[in-house]
């Protein structure tokens, strides 16, 4: 970098250049999955400019010179190129795979970003956020609360006061009344006390995850821009000054989430104990007990209370903390939960335990309240939608509510997962255990007709693929008249082209799916409540083959949820040890973790706010120091990286650089999933505000699409869809068989540089711009580029 500032220095005084008169710059950003400088440079020697281990700018070793920076004259070897690498961070660390706890919480702050596009109604999209921030609540509270099932129900109520449980694992023989001869730690209220380490540790667990990502994503400060009104119209807030730096809001709703975990490990002690005392105990512990309850209340309400106040503030940089609120909340909380476990302790020498501990009243209310709040969330976003209608938007509007749907189920599929799982352990065959509540065992059976409505939707999907591809077949012979027939090839890119449309399909996958988990989970609820017994209970008596059904789904249930919960655990212990299983796992949180953490504080972190800052100083230091043209080439979610940090750059800097997407999810997945923030008015406005931007795309192509501006702009910026494979039989330039590309290799097109010198021409001074082509010439222009043969 230093050799570059030098090189800088040789030239006077950059910004006495006109513009575009300096040297050529294409800042390349990967997609996902990762890749390395060597790959996108396409040498083997690289040097890093800028950066660290965990995401940087690499050149070429031959370019990193101070001559690197070529004149305006020495167009011959095309832009330096410049490779921005981020993989590292969603997949560089192996600690990254304790993400995969925080699952649940990630896919709910997706549905925080999902809001409907809405102008007008700034307290409903308030409200909208606010609903999603108490569903992450919730699910904070299920996570601990299947955590306090675990140790402190199974293991030291249940097992440790069982003896032969307690025979069985030794290793609880000191907390068990028989084995240990009536030893200290063998009263019910002392074992609870001890067994509570394991859910606070997992609290703490959360909190350190979220503090230490916290430091080293949140705590990256973009570049500094004067504050906006709170309510531009035709703008997007990824382009507000304070949209990447959410340190506030994570800091505050760590706290919030932290003492929630640890009020929920009191609760469930404090609980216990007052149960006892209210019925056997004595007169000042009863009355202690009661005011301990309805402090930790009062303590609720106060979480409740911080997680309700207004969110993110993204028209200003937010630099200021809540210091006091950030240390005072989790220390009370921790406070009362060391005062639950000295009032949980005290001697009760008549206190035994028996049965379980009432579990299925804290999963009950748990499951009523998200079931309430993603209807609720709901009508909302129905409300949102209707302000703004694009019949583009995923579910019309209502992809948030079903988003969230599926993250209460993860964490009740995970919950459940490991209560099922840890009682067998314990129990064995013998049933000598009561087990976990009865709520969590008509969930887990609920998964059996789940996956059936699964089968169904993967079959008729299965149907409109083979639909399409016989027409697709058919476009493909049209398309290649006049060339030597290869049936095999021609119905293999027909059906490589059907199953890149399959992703059109999602909304109705994840529509179907969402709306059976809410009724199965309805069901579930009604069914644990009205007969307090196990499906199998529950129909003894009735039909043989209702009968029957509920056996098999019970069975089944817990079968499949113990299966899912150890491939769970093997699947983290292999990228734990394995960094190519942890880049696959990367590639679940490129996609997921894009959006700050503006829901949960304990979602995996946002890449985007290391990226995004890194990205838009990069180009303005750039083209200030040179006063050059810059391309902005993002392939796949690289291209929504690079529409967020144009968006992030000052007006006048923005009409200094070119945008080249490609592969890009833009409107395809970001724009119909997320419209709020990526939505046609959004989108139209990049293509306003920067200099040109130019798409390319493949009808091969699972993830990439058009960016479908409205009116004249849509030409404007999305070339035809690039011939794939680029020729279909062998040909001069293509001796062997071309391969089908797919979502990759978008450079091997001659259409690529060929967009590329188009912008480059485009930022030259002096010359008018060249129309675009239209669609017809594109075609063309592309199957010249792969020998006449490529426009299938």
């Amino acid at each position: 970098m230093e050799r570059a500032r030098e090189h800088d220095g040789e030239h006077g005084d950059a910004g006495q250049r006109p513009p575009g008169s300096g040297p050529d710059l294409e800042l390349l950003v990967h997609g996902v999955g990762g890749t390395t400088p060597e790959e996108m440079l396409g040498d083997p020697r690289t040097v890093r400019v800028s950066g660290d281990e965990t995401a940087a700018v690499h050149r070429r070793e031959a370019d990193a010179d101070a001559d690197a920076e070529r004149p305006p004259g020495d167009r011959g070897r095309g832009p330096v190129p410049e490779a921005y690498v981020w993989c590292n961070l969603t997949s560089g660390n192996a600690a990254r795979a304790l993400w995969l706890l925080l699952l649940p919480f990630m896919v709910v702050n997706l549905a925080h970003w999902m809001r409907p596009t809405a102008t007008g109604r700034p307290r409903t999209v308030r409200l909208y956020g606010l609903i999603v921030r108490l569903v992450g609540l919730t699910l904070t509270v299920l996570l601990v609360a299947a955590a306090c099932e675990v140790a402190l129900d199974l293991g030291a109520w249940q097992c440790a006061g069982t003896r032969a449980c307690a025979e069985r694992h030794s290793w609880l023989g000191f907390l068990s009344p028989e084995a240990s001869d009536r030893g200290w730690w063998s009263e019910p209220g002392r074992r609870l006390a001890l067994a509570s380490l394991v859910p606070t540790a997992l609290t703490g667990l959360l909190w350190y995850l979220s503090h230490r990502t916290w430091s080293a994503y949140e705590s990256q400060q973009p570049i500094s821009r004067p504050d906006e009104p709170d309510e531009e119209p035709h703008r997007t807030a990824l382009g507000s000054p304070g949209f990447w730096y959410g340190r506030r809001l994570v800091a505050r709703l760590r706290a919030a989430h932290t003492a929630a975990g640890l009020l929920t490990v009191a609760a469930a002690l404090a609980t216990a104990a007052a149960r006892y005392d209210s019925r056997h105990g004595s007169v000042e512990l009863e009355v202690l007990g009661r005011l301990l309850c309805a402090t930790l209340l009062a303590g609720g309400l106060v979480v409740v209370g911080v997680v309700c106040r207004r969110g993110r503030t993204e028209n200003r940089l937010d630099r200021t903390l809540d210091r006091a609120l950030v240390r005072r909340l989790p220390a009370g909380a921790l406070t009362l939960l060391a005062v639950s476990a000295v009032y949980a302790g005290w001697s009760r020498p008549g206190w035994r335990s028996a049965d379980r501990l009432p579990g299925d009243t804290t999963f009950g209310a748990l499951a009523l309240a998200q079931g309430v709040l993603v209807i609720v969330l709901g009508v909302v976003a129905h409300v949102l939608h209707r302000t703004h209608p694009d019949t583009r938007t995923a579910m019309r509007g209502l992809a948030g509510p079903a988003v969230a749907m599926l993250a209460c189920a993860l964490g009740g599929v995970m919950s459940g997962g490991v209560a099922q799982r840890v009682a067998d352990w314990l129990d064995g065959t013998r049933h000598i255990m009561a087990g976990p509540p009865v709520l969590l065992t008509w969930q887990a059976s609920t998964i059996p007709p789940l996956l059936l409505v699964l089968l169904v939707v993967v079959g008729r999907l299965a149907r409109r693929t083979a639909v399409l591809r016989r027409a697709g077949t058919a476009a493909v012979e049209l398309a290649h008249q006049g060339e030597p027939e290869d049936e095999a090839r021609t119905r293999r890119i027909a059906g490589t082209r059907a199953m890149a449309a399959l992703t059109d399909r999602a909304p109705f996958v994840v529509a179907v799916m969402s709306a059976a988990t809410l009724l199965l989970g309805a069901l579930a609820l009604v069914g644990a409540f009205a007969g307090h017994d196990t499906p199998e209970g529950a129909a003894r008596g009735s039909h043989v083959f209702v009968r029957g059904a509920a056996e098999t789904a019970q069975a089944l249930g817990s079968w499949l949820i113990g299966i899912g919960f150890l491939l769970f655990v093997t699947w983290g212990r292999r990228a734990y040890k394995d960094a190519s299983a942890r880049r696959t796992i990367g590639i679940l949180w490129d996609v997921g973790t894009f959006w700050p953490r503006a829901a949960h504080p304990f979602a995996p972190p946002c890449y985007a706010e290391r990226a995004v800052p890194d990205l838009s100083w990069r180009m303005a230091t750039w083209t200030e120091a040179t006063g050059g043209r810059l391309v902005l080439s993002g392939h796949s979610q690289g291209s929504v990286l690079a529409a967020a940090a144009a968006w992030q750059l000052e007006p006048s800097v923005r009409r200094k650089v070119a945008l080249l997407t490609y592969g890009s999810p833009l409107e395809r997945l970001y724009g119909r999933w997320f419209p709020a923030c990526f939505g046609p008015a959004a989108l139209s406005s990049l293509h306003r505000e920067v200099a040109c931007w130019r798409n390319l795309y493949r009808l091969t192509d699972p993830i990439g699409g058009p960016i479908r501006l409205p009116g004249d702009c849509g030409p404007q910026v999305d070339r035809a869809p690039l011939g794939d494979p680029l020729a279909y039989g062998r040909t001069a330039e293509h001796p062997l068989p071309a391969p089908i590309l797919g979502h990759g290799d978008y450079q091997a097109d001659p259409a690529f540089a060929e967009e590329r010198e188009r912008l480059l021409n485009r930022l030259r001074p002096g010359l008018p711009a060249p129309r675009p082509a239209g669609p017809g010439t594109e075609a063309r222009s592309t199957g010249q580029g792969s020998s006449g043969k490529s426009s299938g």
